[in-house]
């Protein structure tokens, strides 16, 4: 007898797609953990004007353009194999833009200070990538010579000579953006299975302090292809594929008040933080308006839109009037969150250059608390965000 899908019997797959909506091959260790993926395909309602002797709508014409956008919620999981990149990679790179960083570690030499760590062999990181050191990590500011590099903000304890500095994979912006397709299948087998197919990330958030952190992306996609209705040729496809065989699939779940931030011109760590969201638009559009073309041949990003959202109680001290100043004079300042506090569970977005809106005041509490919104981002090129894992 038929039985109702439950909503929990899914699983979500994602890889890179070699061309725009072409789908590619996946294997058990392309699934995600997520949370709630929603996706919307419309097709383009234009009114007819013809007149046809009375008042009924006569319909609409077959083959006309379809609209399709997509959400996809997941929290931040653990890292469990350094020498493998995070499930969700290929979404941080579809929002980004540039490839993937990888840095192998290396060893602290003498001479380390809190912001400065000198390396006992040629280091080969370039400004913007992340390190770690035990349970911190933290993003080069700049570049001082082959074995020296200067971080963005201090470590607790300062590096000694022989100290490990642990493996990231730092995700960069980029100017051309790629694609990825979604896999989302369910059990029973019966039910309908989707690939939704030339999906690009036009909205990226980062949640800091809820519950768990969490990472959201949406955007638009070329096709959302199902079993029940495919015909051959649907993102370049012979037939529908199957899923591929269930692999082991574990992973850790990071509280949401785990963590650091660090704040400034002179980067200080809050601990007064009890909110915070960084959003990172693209201005995607689709190559959707061309004479003969029924779906998207590709996408074009517009200029980049980094903010960020931050509720913190406010002090009497240095630290916190520096940034009230920041905001009335319009002064950037870097803004730094690490989520997670262990090795494999490491997460870190860096923004160099903030300026931060004069904060609203909130007194409904028994504490004021500051909120500042539409804080923008800049750079110079390409370098107002950087992410990583370690």
């Amino acid at each position: 007898m038929a039985s109702y899908v439950s909503s929990n019997a899914n699983r979500w797959y994602v890889a890179r797609e070699a061309v725009y909506g072409e789908v590619p091959a996946i294997t058990g260790r392309n699934r995600i953990p997520a949370v709630k993926m929603t996706a919307r395909q419309e097709f383009e309602k234009r009114e007819r004007r013809d007149k046809t002797g009375s008042r009924t709508f006569q319909g609409l014409p077959v083959g006309l353009r379809k609209r399709t956008q997509f959400s996809l919620r997941t929290y931040m999981t653990g890292w469990a194999e350094v020498s493998q990149e995070p499930c969700y990679g290929p979404l941080f790179e579809a929002a980004l833009g540039g490839e993937a960083l990888r840095y192998g570690g290396g060893t602290a030499a003498d001479g380390c200070t809190g912001m400065t760590l000198r390396f006992t062999s040629p280091h080969g990181l370039t400004a913007g990538q992340a390190v770690t050191c035990g349970d911190e990590l933290r993003f080069v500011a700049s570049v001082v010579d082959a074995t020296t590099v200067t971080v963005n903000a201090p470590f607790s304890a300062v590096p000694g000579a022989g100290t490990a500095i642990g493996s990231t994979l730092t995700y960069c912006p980029g100017l051309e953006l790629p694609s990825v397709s979604i896999f989302d299948y369910w059990t029973p087998g019966g039910a309908v299975q989707r690939i939704l197919c030339g999906a690009a990330v036009d909205r990226l958030l980062i949640r800091v302090n809820a519950d768990y952190h969490e990472f959201e992306f949406s955007g638009i996609a070329r096709d959302l292809i199902d079993n029940a209705s495919f015909a051959a040729g649907q993102g370049e496809l012979t037939s529908f594929p199957e899923e591929p065989a269930l692999e082991e699939f574990d992973y850790s779940v990071i509280p949401g008040h785990i963590g650091q931030v660090w704040l400034g011109s002179i980067p200080e760590r809050f601990c007064t933080l009890t909110e915070a969201e960084v959003l990172l638009e693209n201005g995607i559009e689709a190559r959707d308006k061309e004479f003969g073309c029924g779906e998207p041949r590709g996408i074009w990003a517009g200029v980049r839109t980094v903010t960020a959202k931050l509720e913190i109680y406010e002090l009497d001290d240095e630290a916190t009037k520096a940034l009230y100043q920041a905001a009335r004079q319009r002064s950037p300042i870097s803004v730094m969150f690490q989520l997670g506090e262990a090795p494999g569970q490491l997460f870190g977005v860096y923004l160099k250059a903030v300026v931060p809106e004069t904060p609203e005041f909130d007194d409904g509490d028994a504490r004021l608390k500051w909120r500042f919104a539409g804080c923008r981002a800049q750079g110079t090129l390409d370098d107002e965000i950087y992410v990583a894992f370690g």
